[in-house]
Formats: C-alpha cells, structure tokens, sequence
C-alpha cells in the first residue's frame, strides 16, 4: 500500500487501470476499520470484508515492485540496491515517521490507549506478536511491517537468484513458498491455536498467531511477484490473458465470493487455511485482467479514484488518528458518533489530513529522493565516462 504509487512502468495506461484497485482497496480498509469507532449499523454489512483490502494492497505491491525488479533483469542490468532501498525509504518512512511521532508526542490522538514498544514500529517487527488484548493504537502499522520486510528480502533473492543463473528455478520456489503458507498456517492452528479455541479472547489468539506474521501473509505478495513474472517474461501469457481478460475478472470476483463465505466466521479453521490465498488469488486475477489493453478499465480514468489512489498511503497511515480525533470533537457539538453525517464529516476530514501530510510530508521527500538519485546517476555517468 505504501508503495504501489511509484512504480516506473513505461505505459501509463496501466497505471489508470491500477488507480483503481488502489482506490478500492483504501476505501474498502477505511470501511472496516470505521466499525473499530461508533458507526451507522449499515457499515457493517458493507464493511466486514473490508479487511481484504490490504490482501488487495499486498497483490499491488507484489506486482509492481517486482515488476521493476523483473524489468531490469531482463534488460541485463545489474539491480541497483542502493537506489532500490532510497526509493523505498524516501516514499515511505518520512510520512511514517510523522504519524508515529504524532502518536508517540500526543497522546489524546491515539484510538486506543496502549502502543507497542516504540522500537517495534521503528524496526517494523510490530506484526510479531501484536496482540489486541494489549496493543490497540497504530495497530494498522502491522501490514507496513509486511511491506518492509518483503522489500528487503525480494531486491535480495533477486540479486542471489540472478548471480547463480537460477533462471526458470525462481518458479519453483515462488511455488515453494506458496505451498509452505498452507502448512505454516495449518501447523499454527493446530498447535498454538486449537488449546484456546473455547476462551473468549480467541479472536486476538487468532490475530496474534495467524493474521499478522508475515510467514502467514505472503499469498497476496506471492501472486503480484508471479503475474509480474509471468507478464514480464512470457508475453505470451499476457496474450492470452488480453484475449480473455473479461472471462478472468469475472472468475476473480466469483472466487472472492466464495472466500466471502469461506472466511466467515473469519477466525474459522477454513479461513486460517484457504482464505488468505483464495482472496489473493481472486484480487490478483483481477490484477492480471486489469492491466491488459482490451480491459474496460484500462484506459478508463476517473478523478476520484486517481486522487483516492495518490493520498492511499497518506489516508492509510492516519485515518484511524483522524476518525477518533473527529468524533471527539464534533461529538461536543451534538453530532452523534453514531450517524451518517458524523461518519461523512470524518471521511472528509480523512481526506483533509492526507492531503496536507502528502504536500507537508510526501511531496518534499520525493523532491530530496529525486536530487538524490539523479546525482547518483551523473556521478556513475560520469566515471563511466572517464574510464571509457
């Protein structure tokens, strides 16, 4: 989610197709996440999927990430870690470490009244051990941790993969790793979450062992990585997938269907095994159908989307700060939290506060990471030169 704003792909089209996805996935977080605040009871008929919307997050990032990484392979370039990881820490850490410090310096801002060791969101392990029964402030941080982790691995087994010739191996470990998190989570379940399954805290049992491990959560990361690949190094595929792209998103959305029903009740045994991959998979086969040319929406550009898709990490990080903030405060004027209109102040007061934290924050950290990077290319242009 942090990132999926970023990437260099040369067709834009594609990127309009992408905006999207982002969009839906930012609105469908924002609705779950309301039901944490008082809500109309309406949100939570709509809402209760919503936490999908990060699944949805993860297949982006996946994609494009690795995407860049594909391209660069293919071209026979070396992958430049240095520019990798400053493109990551310039786009994501600033606006991070604005909202952290806001949580940390005032503490009538939290939603909830206990963080985490502070050290666990500045080393972005937060997602380890999280638990609800303990821990309710700046809990969203857990799928950046996600994010941060699968950033400094992939740049890594990339650059491994492509010094020992791997070539067509990474399939398999792609698919390796894939069928690891069916067993991870099953052992997970039967060893550590069977014994409590009775008590009454069962459900931050379940978070805490199986919905925020990043072990647990790479099937969203893992198919953005495969269409990436798929897409990148057999055009063919895309052909197909061009001829057909409507079929595939009509399948997509009949699988996200079933994993409606599978992950309901959500902390169920069939959720813990079947339901991240089958969410992911019905996102990602969406994703792949999307970014295809004959795809209605390829082309197709809305101004709410494009916006909700720019201020998606900005909206990510505080919306919870901001919800709690609002209700607080208009519910002095009589406004009840419970009410639509209290729900439409705090929606738009959500977009306020991305907005100014993208132009105070964002925006002037992407301008340094810019200046930086192109003095990095002049000087490796420059020596290039010289030894020439």
């Amino acid at each position: 989610m942090s990132d999926t704003t970023t990437a260099n792909i040369s067709d834009k089209h594609k990127l309009l197709g992408l905006d999207h996805l982002r969009a839906l996935a930012i609105t469908y977080v924002l609705l779950f996440h309301y039901q944490l605040f008082e809500h109309p009871e309406w949100v939570n008929k709509v809402g209760g999927f919503g936490w999908t919307g990060v699944d949805l997050f993860f297949v982006l990032s996946g994609f494009l990430i690795a995407g860049q990484l594909f391209n660069t392979i293919k071209k026979g370039k070396a992958i430049d870690m240095r520019e990798f990881f400053a493109k990551r820490f310039f786009r994501i850490i600033p606006p991070y470490l604005m909202v952290l410090l806001l949580y940390t310096a005032i503490p009538l801002l939290r939603e909830r009244e206990h963080m985490a060791p502070l050290w666990k969101y500045l080393s972005f392990t937060l997602n380890f051990g999280l638990d609800l029964k303990t821990t309710g402030t700046f809990t969203h941080a857990w799928s950046l941790c996600v994010e941060e982790q699968f950033y400094l691995i992939l740049p890594l087994t990339f650059w491994l993969l492509n010094h020992f010739k791997a070539g067509k191996t990474a399939i398999y470990i792609l698919a390796g790793l894939f069928v690891a998190g069916f067993m991870i989570r099953y052992a997970g379940w039967h060893y550590f979450l069977a014994p409590h399954i009775a008590e009454d805290d069962f459900g931050a049992t379940w978070h805490r062992i199986i919905y925020y491990p990043t072990y647990n959560r790479l099937d969203g990361l893992l198919i953005g990585v495969s269409i990436a690949g798929a897409y990148t190094f057999y055009p063919r595929v895309k052909e197909i997938v061009n001829r057909y792209n409507h079929l595939l998103m009509l399948l997509g959305l009949v699988i996200l269907v079933a994993a409606y029903f599978v992950c309901t009740p959500e902390d169920s045994l069939a959720a813990t095994i079947w339901g991240f991959p089958l969410v992911s998979l019905g996102y990602g086969l969406i994703l792949a159908a999307i970014v295809c040319p004959s795809n209605f929406l390829y082309r197709r550009q809305s101004a709410i989307t494009t916006q909700l898709a720019t201020l998606s990490y900005s909206i990510y990080l505080s919306h919870k700060l901001v919800i709690h903030l609002t209700q607080n405060l208009l519910q002095k004027t009589g406004i009840d939290k419970n009410s639509n209109l209290m729900m439409l102040c705090c929606l738009l007061s959500t977009i306020a506060c991305a907005l100014i934290l993208r132009y105070a924050i964002e925006i002037p950290s992407l301008r340094v990471r810019d200046k930086l990077l192109n003095r990095w290319r002049y000087s490796k242009k420059h020596v290039a030169v010289e030894i020439a």
